[in-house]
C-alpha cells in the first residue's frame, strides 16, 4: 500500500515527503507543462533530476516523449541513466493503435534492466499482457475507466486476482484519481499503489469537523489558563499574609 503523487512542482513533492506519507511521483508530459516547464528536454532533465533527489530511494516515473519504436528505445534508456530511481513510463499502446510499445516494454526490462511503468490502460486484461511483457508497474486509470460509465473497482480486483494467480511481479498503480475516497476504495480493491493530485492529499488530510474539533480544544484549554491565573495569589500577597493564631493576627516579619 503507497501513495504516489501526481506532480513535477519541487515545492509541493518536498511538503509531502517531509510528511512522510509519499512512497513516489509521477510525471508525464501534461502534468510537467501544467507545472509551469516548458525549457524542453533540457529542462525536463533539470526538474527531473530534482526531484529524484528529492525523494531518492522512491521511485520518479518520468514519461518517454516518442511514440517511434526505437526512438522509444534510446529515449528510455537515457531517461533511466538520470537517477538510479527513475522509472520509464511507456503507453501500452500508440495513439492509433500500435502495438510495438509492448515489444520495447519487454526489450527494456529484460535486456535493457529498465523498470518500466506501463500507463494509459483501462483493463484488466490490458494490465495482464502489460505485466506479462515484464512490466515493474502497471498503470491502471481508474478516473477515466470510471468517466466511461464502468466500475474501476472491478477492473482492480480482476487485475490483483490475475497478478497473484501467475505470480507476475508487476504492481498495480490506480491512477488518474478524482475524488478522496478513491485512494481507500482503490486500495481495498486490490491497488498497491494510487497516484493523486497534491489537492486530493490535502484533502485526505484535513477535514472540516476535525477544524472545528481543533478550534473547541484551543478555545478550552485558553480559557483553563485564564482561571488558572485568575485563582493564582500573588506571591507577594503570600509574604505579608496574617497568620492566625486564635488571639489576634500576626503578621510575619520581613527579613
Amino acid at each position: 500500500m503507497a501513495i504516489f503523487v501526481d506532480s513535477g512542482n519541487i515545492a509541493e513533492i518536498q511538503k509531502f515527503m517531509k510528511m512522510g506519507i509519499l512512497r513516489g511521483v509521477t510525471t508525464n508530459p501534461t502534468i510537467l507543462l501544467k507545472d509551469g516547464l516548458t525549457g524542453g528536454m533540457s529542462e525536463i532533465k533539470k526538474r527531473t533530476l530534482a526531484i529524484a533527489e528529492t525523494i531518492y530511494p522512491y521511485p520518479l516515473s518520468i514519461e518517454v516523449t516518442t511514440n517511434d519504436k526505437e526512438k522509444m528505445l534510446v529515449q528510455a534508456r537515457q531517461l533511466a541513466a538520470w537517477a538510479d530511481n527513475i522509472v520509464v513510463k511507456i503507453t501500452i499502446h500508440g495513439p492509433d493503435g500500435e502495438l510495438h510499445n509492448v515489444e520495447v516494454i519487454h526489450t527494456l526490462e529484460h535486456q535493457h534492466n529498465v523498470r518500466v511503468n506501463v500507463t494509459a490502460m483501462m483493463s484488466a486484461q490490458q494490465c495482464l499482457l502489460a505485466a506479462m511483457a515484464g512490466a515493474t508497474y502497471v498503470s491502471l486509470f481508474c478516473g477515466r475507466v470510471n468517466n466511461m460509465g464502468y466500475n474501476c473497482i472491478d477492473e482492480l480486483k480482476k487485475t490483483r486476482k490475475l497478478l497473484d494467480q501467475f505470480n507476475l511481479k508487476a504492481k498495480i498503480i490506480a491512477a488518474s484519481t478524482r475524488e478522496i475516497l478513491n485512494v481507500v476504495e482503490w486500495w481495498e480493491a486490490g491497488a498497491h499503489i494510487v497516484t493523486v493530485l497534491p489537492n486530493i492529499l490535502d484533502g485526505m488530510l484535513v477535514h472540516p469537523y476535525t477544524k472545528e474539533t481543533v478550534r473547541q480544544f484551543l478555545q478550552d484549554a485558553l480559557k483553563s489558563e485564564q482561571l488558572i491565573v485568575q485563582t493564582q495569589v500573588p506571591a507577594t500577597l503570600k509574604e505579608i499574609a496574617p497568620v492566625h493564631t486564635g488571639k489576634k493576627d500576626v503578621f510575619p516579619a520581613r527579613l
